[in-house]
């Protein structure tokens, strides 16, 4: 246990919403956006699905009373989506009433395979009512150039990323080369949406998505280059000083094991790429 505590004190802000506040005002301050997820995952008892819910109700109206430039990203496994498919809608549904109420946008986080499908139904059906929610695809899927047309078509907010979970290579990309031209694929593809969200830490990724933004004519300040928390600030100062939107991942709580354990134990490049850059 030791070890992953040692981890969670680089790469999770604090157990509280007054620590990962404090986090991202040192951000703001230097020009640099952030999305706040309370950490919890998989729960499978209502009572921890409807805390969940109060923390990320409570959570945006903390981001309102401090004023600071930060939404909120959740995952509907903490809403008991694993369990209760219509008990997740109701306390989704609640969450984004309240931001609304602060004029705040909230992102549904992508989870394994097994969730793919039902998560982007019930997103479409909520996004249908509510344009204040945002969705997320993984570029190793083999089906997410579809899913990515689609959410363009809609109108909706997407956040690319790469892909974290252990799928089986019949619906994933099984080597890197293949999952780093998909994902600069979608890449140009989602650039036609509204503010899209490009989370990555490779360098290379981020230059193909910039100059393909260039030769659209899109400028910088309608699409954000998101990071984790943690993971290569410098980096951070370094897009922000040239003029790009940048939103850094926040996560924040005592749910941090989970977080963590099953990320590194699914793939092991997740754990070469922290150790790679702990120390950086």
């Amino acid at each position: 246990m030791k070890p992953f505590t040692f981890l969670a004190r680089r790469f999770v802000a604090g157990d509280t919403i007054k620590e990962a506040l404090e986090v991202v005002k040192n951000l703001n301050s230097k020009g640099i956006k952030a999305t706040l997820d309370y950490l919890g995952e998989d729960c499978s008892r209502e009572a921890d699905a409807r805390r969940s819910c109060e923390e990320c109700i409570t959570l945006l109206q903390k981001i309102a009373e401090s004023s600071v430039d930060s939404n909120v990203s959740l995952k509907l496994s903490q809403l008991g989506f694993g369990f209760d498919e219509k008990l997740a809608r109701e306390l989704l549904e609640k969450i984004l009433d309240e931001a609304a109420q602060h004029d705040n946008f909230v992102r549904i986080d992508m989870e394994g395979s097994a969730l793919t499908q039902k998560t982007l139904d019930l997103f479409k059906d909520v996004f249908s009512k509510r344009k204040n929610v945002g969705i997320v695809i993984q570029a190793y899927l083999r089906r997410s150039e579809k899913d990515i047309r689609e959410l363009v078509s809609l109108g909706a907010r997407v956040r690319l990323c790469k892909g974290a979970y252990k799928e089986p290579d019949s619906i994933a990309f099984p080597d890197k080369k293949d999952v780093n031209l998909s994902y600069d694929h979608l890449a140009q593809i989602l650039l036609k949406a509204p503010l899209p969200a490009f989370a990555t830490h490779d360098d290379e990724r981020i230059e193909a998505v910039v100059v393909a933004a260039e030769k659209a004519g899109i400028s910088k300040d309608r699409y954000e280059i998101q990071m984790l928390y943690g993971l290569r600030a410098k980096r951070w100062d370094e897009l922000r000083a040239k003029g790009h939107t940048v939103r850094i991942y926040i996560p924040y709580g005592t749910h941090w094991f989970p977080y963590f354990y099953r990320r590194l134990r699914e793939r092991k490049e997740n754990l070469l790429f922290v150790l790679k850059n702990f120390f950086n």
